[in-house]
């Protein structure tokens, strides 16, 4: 199958700062034994690479400060393969997430917005046949100026769960959440498509509220669920857009964040699109 999606990514780019302890600290409480890492993370940096990894060809448009944490994931950006050209520099020090995983792969989050806030589009231009994936990290006044400038296919993941302006939930192509998020906002109820996801329970898209797709998930025991989210709406949206069937989609993005829990960064080194795709779809793609 050959992939053929012009996807810009607007979101979000963190310093990722993590902590592996066997258990999560309860309130108040100091859990000791930890291990610590540091990587390149934020949703939007993390579903650019992932997409760039897949095959797509992607661009961030995003911000960072003027400090060796931000020239790191700008970095680390271009060496996944994304074209950084549009990633501004603020005057104000790089996003940062502070991060808790346990023996079990879950995890506790907590974001300092940093140069994030700075994100504009000053100066960014869209193309009709272009794919725009971008996520909640960013200002909400980016995302409806999104919503009114992009000719083309948009893509919001409503991570983290925050209620949208009508006219943005009006405008979008696709809306990706996972179970919680689809609860905490009832008003995507009336989207012209949502996808849900349900961890180990699977995944499905829904048609103003009506499940019109779904695919089951692959068992795993996960070692960090940290970029599962992000690599399953890189993966979703470059499936839709390379004009994969709803249940088609899922499945591939299914497999790739199941990839993605057996990997304790942020940003695994994905193998191209194809490789997710089941044999009967591939052979279905090439008779067309």
């Amino acid at each position: 199958m050959t992939i053929d999606c012009a996807l810009t990514v607007v979101g979000s780019i963190n310093a990722d700062i993590t902590a592996s302890t066997e258990r999560l600290p309860a309130p108040g409480e100091t859990v000791g034994g930890g291990r610590l890492s540091r990587s390149p993370g934020g949703k939007g940096a993390n579903q650019a690479a992932a997409a760039a990894r897949l095959g797509a060809r992607t661009r961030m448009v995003g911000a960072v400060g003027p400090d060796a944490e931000g020239w790191a994931m700008k970095q680390a950006l271009q060496e996944a393969g994304v074209i950084v050209d549009d990633i501004a520099e603020a005057t104000v020090e790089t996003g940062t997430a502070l991060i808790m995983v346990d023996a079990a792969g879950q995890n506790q989050i907590a974001v300092c917005e940093g140069a994030n806030a700075a994100v504009g589009l000053d100066e960014v231009t869209f193309a009709d046949d272009e794919t725009v994936l971008t996520q909640l990290e960013i200002s909400m006044d980016v995302i409806s100026e999104l919503a009114a400038r992009v000719p083309g296919y948009l893509v919001i993941n409503a991570a983290p769960a925050l209620p949208l302006p009508a006219e943005v939930v009006d405008r979008a192509d696709l809306i990706i959440v996972n179970e919680t998020e689809y609860r905490l906002l009832p008003q995507l109820e009336s989207a012209k498509l949502v996808a849900v996801t349900y961890g180990e329970h699977g995944s499905a898209l829904l048609s103003h509220g009506r499940q019109v797709a779904f695919a089951e998930a692959l068992p795993r025991t996960p070692v960090s669920t940290v970029g599962a989210g992000d690599a399953f709406c890189a993966a979703l949206t470059i499936g839709l857009r390379s004009g994969l069937t709803g249940e088609a989609a899922l499945r591939a993005a299914n497999r790739v964040g199941a990839a993605a829990v057996m990997d304790p960064s942020a940003r695994p080194d994905f193998r191209r699109f194809d490789h997710y795709l089941d044999a009967s779809t591939t052979t279905s793609k090439e008779q067309r």
